[in-house]
């Protein structure tokens, strides 16, 4: 199947709620409200879903008894929040770093975006990011430019801290900017992300696809550098469900278009669509205004 433009996502596309299977959900929504300022929206039995404002970020769902994932599985490389200023990252970063259960895995300055990368207690990864201005992120050549390159994270701290955020970081605006998924081949991720959902590429690593819509330097990033050969995934901790937000439901229905041409089974609600990716990754895609209501 190849993708032709009338089978890209609408630029308006984002990302949404990340859904994480945990084993200690009491442990886990401590975590998340206390090293990185999420406050609960909603809460049911055996769940609850965090964010900033109005905006829905992670929903923890307690699933006890499941193991936690292989390294070399597929599934959750990280979940990536974005902030509007490098004020706003910083307070967050500083907040995550004082966490006793953090664990601080690095920096990077990848020349459209800075970022800094967490492990919670379970060991899901986390990116807190601020993009660099979108005119500042094409080569000579007019394509995506993405380095990693070091970004001193003290450094970071004493030019961006503020003590206004830094005293309240739950204030701030946070969106997922990102999901960054392990895969076991990056030509059948491609074949499901590019040619079924409908994302363009925007860049490649070494084992490694950046995806996106609208010209966004990555909504998804696959890769495959613990877990190539990965087969469909057990049943475990870790990554539920990644949630692509469109503009209107004309989009989602294209979107089932294209998993019928592909011969892909999914659950259609009225509302929203879930797929499961080749490695049994739940994908859900629905619109923004339900998005916000869930």
């Amino acid at each position: 199947m190849t993708t032709t433009d009338g089978d890209k996502l609408d630029a308006g596309t984002g990302m949404g709620l990340v859904s994480l299977h945990v084993g200690d959900l009491a442990a886990q929504s401590e975590y998340y409200r206390t090293a990185l300022a999420l406050e609960p929206m909603a809460e049911a039995d055996g769940e609850i879903t965090l964010g900033r404002g109005q905006t829905p970020l992670v929903r923890l769902r307690h699933t006890p008894g499941l193991p936690i994932p292989s390294r070399r599985a597929a599934g959750l490389f990280h979940t990536a929040l974005l902030f509007e200023t490098p004020s706003d990252l910083a307070a967050t970063v500083y907040r995550a770093a004082q966490h006793k259960r953090s664990q601080f895995v690095g920096s990077s300055d990848h020349h459209v975006s800075e970022a800094f990368y967490f492990t919670d207690p379970e060991g899901n990864g986390i990116e807190l990011y601020t993009d660099r201005p979108r005119d500042t992120w094409l080569d000579a050549s007019g394509r995506i430019a993405m380095s990693t390159e070091f970004l001193d994270p003290n450094a970071y701290l004493r030019a961006n801290l503020v003590e206004a955020t830094a005293d309240a970081p739950n204030t701030a605006a946070a969106d997922v900017g990102h999901v960054h998924l392990q895969v076991g081949d990056v030509d059948t991720a491609r074949g499901f992300y590019v040619d079924t959902l409908g994302f363009e590429t925007t860049t490649t690593y070494p084992g490694a696809l950046f995806v996106s819509a609208g010209g966004y330097h990555h909504h998804v990033a696959l890769n495959v550098w613990n877990s190539a050969g990965a087969g469909p995934r057990a049943a475990t901790l870790g990554l539920g469900q990644l949630t692509i937000e469109v503009p209107a439901r004309e989009e989602i229905d294209a979107v089932a278009d294209r998993l019928r041409r592909a011969g892909l089974q999914f659950a259609d609600d009225g509302a929203s669509i879930t797929v499961l990716d080749p490695w049994r990754s739940e994908v859900v895609l629905r619109t923004r205004d339900q998005a916000v209501a869930a």
